[in-house]
């Protein structure tokens, strides 16, 4: 019979045995070596039934076909755009994708996705040599208008989101706020503005404590001491005015000015 030697959301490191005889499967960042399953990187455990994974404490995002991820504007083409995903690798989102609606040949693209817009997109192929095709066709998928934007560690997405988008519906429901995770890492946020600044700090908070064990409930103690009565249940503040304000850290910050 086999035997779990590692708790749920425990950190492992490569090598280590995880769990011993034939009753448990590995996935990513685990393998089988004879009769037992060890850790390949160091990361979380994350136990799904009888499937063994690890997510990386950190890293860069990697894309894959049909995540869902938030992207930016940074290039206009003679047949589409080129998209900031948040990665080494940029996507490009040709006509055809653009839009259900035909757009014409020698039309003025930035009418549609101007240089800086945010959008959701969906990855649709992601080719050997790395190059990125994205799609704007599909539900939920869109320009995005007001709010914020942050961002977070890609590999943290999975603990902001909760099993089956427990955690993500527990911060809506108590700010109001709307809320659309990437799989990327950004996160947009639109909602009342003290709202909004609650519903960061709860996400920066599962960030920083992504490795802890019941980390639901103390999120939960978290936003039901720091809730804030919403004052507009139908609040609608999305403008096509106003693009998304993206908010960087200091290391972002650091980075970039040590770039220039």
């Amino acid at each position: 019979m086999g035997k779990l030697l590692v708790n749920d959301k425990d950190i492992v490191v490569p090598g280590e045995i995880i769990a011993e005889g034939m009753d448990f499967l590995p996935s990513t960042g685990t393998y089988r070596h004879k009769d037992n399953i060890l850790a390949d990187k160091v990361g979380l455990l994350s136990v799904d039934g009888k499937v063994l994974k690890t997510i990386a404490l950190s890293g860069k995002y990697l894309p894959s076909r049909n995540d869902t991820v938030i992207g930016r504007v940074i290039d206009i083409l003679m047949s589409g755009w080129r998209i900031d995903i948040n990665s080494a690798y940029t996507a490009v989102l040709p006509l055809q994708e653009a839009s259900f609606d035909y757009i014409q040949k020698g039309a003025d693209l930035s009418k549609f996705f101007a240089l800086d817009d945010y959008v959701v997109g969906k990855i649709i192929r992601v080719t050997s040599q790395n190059l990125v095709d994205f799609t704007m066709k599909g539900p939920g998928l869109r320009k995005l208008y007001g709010g914020r934007i942050i961002s977070v560690s890609p590999t943290k997405v999975p603990r902001i989101i909760g099993k089956q988008g427990s955690m993500v519906s527990m911060i809506k429901d108590t700010t109001g706020c709307k809320i659309t995770v990437g799989q990327n890492g950004l996160i947009w946020i639109e909602g009342e503005p003290e709202q909004e600044v609650i519903t960061v700090n709860t996400i920066r908070k599962i960030e920083r404590e992504a490795h802890k064990n019941g980390l639901t409930e103390e999120i939960k103690s978290y936003l039901d001491k720091n809730k804030i009565e919403i004052k507009n249940k139908e609040f609608k503040k999305e403008t096509k005015e106003e693009k998304p304000k993206e908010e960087r850290t200091k290391k972002e910050d650091d980075e970039s000015q040590g770039e220039q």
